[in-house]
């Protein structure tokens, strides 16, 4: 099979840089329950200074940071320090003052009124707490540009004290619920939650590349972000970096990492939390992770309220999806081949995973890339993606 990937997915990240929306520079995996299958790399770092891609280049992985932070949050869960339905308010007061955003009145300004329902980690953890992303909400977005709220990008606790957008436990939202969620599990856990990351899950794994903080080295790996212009090209933003000593680590958006690190974590979950002998997640654990937890409620598309971040989302739309603690459930088949039960999710600067627990296959694909589904991008992981679906069904 190695050979076979290698054969039909080189072509694909080749092309990838020199398609009528190229991207910089990509590296793609695909791993197995035991082994890495597929690792490799095409394009630059840096269209600017023309540093090339390498297999270990360091990625801002944006919201893949999402499935590190709720497994620590579960880890907490089967230690007995975290009641997914008690109100977090218990274990973060803050989290029990915030209002919800009743609508703007005749002059503009916001109207707030407080919430019926607590919000719980599991609201938290399903994106059904209440809150939103301000390129994905245009009421959000309204807060942001003219009454003065941080942009989450800001990594502070004033960013995350937003208004709730609707009643908590009503409705599916994705936003800053995993920062939240952050949050709560370092209030249980008793340390910050990159220090229980890395001895909870990095450590374990053997993942020296993956931090919110980076070190000297994964500094002088970095890859720039790269804008999409108007007529196709990419313009080089060596500069934008996510805060390095942020006063809030962001379980939802703020980790640094490498393509063979995720795939290491991908991994751990193909094994249903178990690493060399260790069980990271218990079985029982892992049931209660992977189940659609939305009830009735549906997900749904989300509009690019910020054209220089997002495009318009509305991903595998042939496909009925739900959301568990944790990930993004296509509960039939893609027409890219992802079968029925199949979990993932995907990082603003366009980097997407999937974990295929029938055939036992996850992959990740990294660029750096903004806006978010990018022609570019998104198309060329498609073609990733339907391609090694093709071969592990032959």
């Amino acid at each position: 099979m190695k050979q076979q990937l290698k054969q039909a997915l080189d072509p694909i990240l080749q092309q990838s840089i020199v398609d009528n929306y190229p991207v910089a520079g990509v590296v793609a995996g695909v791993t197995d329950q035991h082994d890495i299958l597929y690792l490799n790399h095409a394009g630059e770092r840096d269209l600017a200074t023309h540093t090339m891609m390498a297999n270990d280049s360091v990625f801002a992985i944006f919201s893949t940071t999402k499935a590190i932070t709720t497994t620590i949050a579960l880890q907490q869960y089967e230690q007995g320090k975290l009641d997914l339905d008690a109100p977090a308010w218990e274990y973060l007061p803050e989290i029990g003052e915030l209002k919800r955003l009743q609508g703007f009145d005749d002059r503009g300004q916001p109207v707030f009124v407080n919430a019926r329902h607590e919000i719980t980690t599991r609201m938290l953890l399903l994106h059904t707490a209440g809150m939103g992303y301000d390129f994905f909400n245009d009421d959000y977005h309204q807060l942001t540009v003219r009454h003065a709220y941080p942009s989450i990008i800001t990594a502070t606790k004033a960013s995350l004290k937003t208004p709730l957008l609707f009643e908590p436990g009503t409705a599916w939202e994705y936003g800053s619920n995993i920062d939240w969620a952050g949050l709560v599990t370092e209030a249980v856990g008793g340390k910050r939650l990159g220090e229980l990351m890395q001895e909870q899950i990095f450590n374990p794994l053997g993942m020296q590349d993956t931090a919110f903080t980076m070190t000297d080295s994964m500094q002088q790996r970095r890859v720039s972000m790269h804008h999409r212009q108007a007529d196709g090209s990419l313009q080089a933003d060596s500069a934008f970096i996510l805060p390095q000593d942020p006063e809030v680590q962001m379980g939802g958006h703020g980790l640094y990492s490498t393509v063979p690190d995720y795939l290491k974590f991908i991994r751990m979950w193909l094994n249903h939390g178990a690493v060399e002998g260790q069980q990271l997640l218990q079985e029982n654990t892992i049931k209660l992770a992977l189940h659609n937890g939305l009830g009735e409620i549906a997900m749904k598309n989300l509009p690019g309220a910020i054209p220089a971040l997002s495009n318009d989302v509305n991903i595998y739309p042939e496909a009925e999806k739900g959301w568990t603690l944790g990930f993004m459930l296509n509960e039939t088949e893609t027409a890219s081949g992802r079968p029925a039960g199949t979990i993932g999710w995907c990082g603003l600067a366009n980097l997407y995973y999937w974990i295929d627990l029938k055939n036992h296959i996850g992959a990740y694909w990294a660029t750096q890339t903004l806006p978010f589904l990018d022609q570019g991008s998104y198309g060329s992981f498609l073609k990733f993606e339907t391609a090694v679906n093709h071969i592990i069904k032959q």
